[in-house]
């Protein structure tokens, strides 16, 4: 095998490799269907009623999103267009990131890309994990992303849960004076389970799907163009299967004489 290549590939094997954060949460997997038109609509229409008051999306207009979703005017007007005026509008908040810092501290951010920049089942595991901290300056906290300054928005439909956590021991070595090594044992406190205080408007799995949907459809936003190359890539594959049977007809025809 050429140096060259062998080389390139050692340099890339720490990267897949060790990219993932040791020592992070547990995250849960989602799955992502595009094909499915009605969860995309439902993740559509929550985007729209709980993050886009805060959360922009200003990579896609609302007529773009009616379109690819399967969406009427009427019903994009009436129901999905509450910060702007015309369907070819950008998906922008209302909120000023003056007063996003004044409230919050720091404006959130825009949602455009979030699903290819967090990976879908991050967003899932972090939106099913706030937890009521009254310390916290929300009255919220995460177990994915600590201290985060964003409150559930969700928490009519999940209910109020608190955090458990447990105390493990963990054990480090430590340089003495005199060089020596020993081992030095340290309580930390680690999340366990949760426990659900107060009882939503949703049961677990309910809200498990909203949250699905909501993020099926952020995956969407990242990259629109997904559904036409899914569409597409049908086409593609019937005229490869077509393309493969002449083509292997063709060569028998070639080398009868030979065979």
């Amino acid at each position: 095998m050429n140096r060259t290549l062998v080389a390139l590939i050692l340099m890339c094997l720490p990267l897949s490799l060790f990219s993932a954060e040791e020592h992070g949460p547990e995250l849960e997997k989602v799955r992502i269907d595009l094909s499915n038109q009605a969860s995309l609509q439902n993740g559509a229409r929550i985007f729209v009623n709980f993050c886009l008051s805060c959360h922009s999306a200003s990579y896609m207009r609302y007529n773009r999103m009616a379109s690819d979703l399967g969406i009427s005017d009427d019903l994009l007007k009436e129901h999905l267009m509450f910060t702007a005026d015309k369907p070819g509008n950008l998906m922008k908040t209302a909120m000023s990131k003056e007063d996003a810092e004044d409230w919050f501290g720091v404006a959130p951010p825009d949602l455009s890309v979030v699903a290819r920049s967090r990976k879908p089942a991050w967003i899932y595991t972090y939106l099913r994990s706030f937890y009521v901290d009254e310390n916290s300056a929300t009255g919220w906290n995460n177990t994915v992303f600590e201290n985060v300054a964003m409150p559930n928005v969700f928490y009519e439909w999940q209910g109020k849960q608190r955090a458990v956590f447990e105390t493990e021991k963990l054990t480090t070595k430590v340089k003495s004076a005199d060089g020596t090594e020993k081992e030095k044992e340290t309580e930390v406190e680690v999340f366990g389970h949760f426990e659900l205080e107060t009882p939503g408007l949703m049961s677990p799995q309910e809200f498990d799907n909203a949250i699905r949907d909501l993020v099926n459809f952020l995956v969407y936003l990242g990259e629109p163009a997904k559904l036409e190359r899914y569409r597409i890539g049908i086409f593609v594959m019937l005229f490869l299967g077509v393309l493969f049977v002449l083509t292997y007809l063709l060569k028998k025809e070639y080398w009868k004489d030979i065979h």
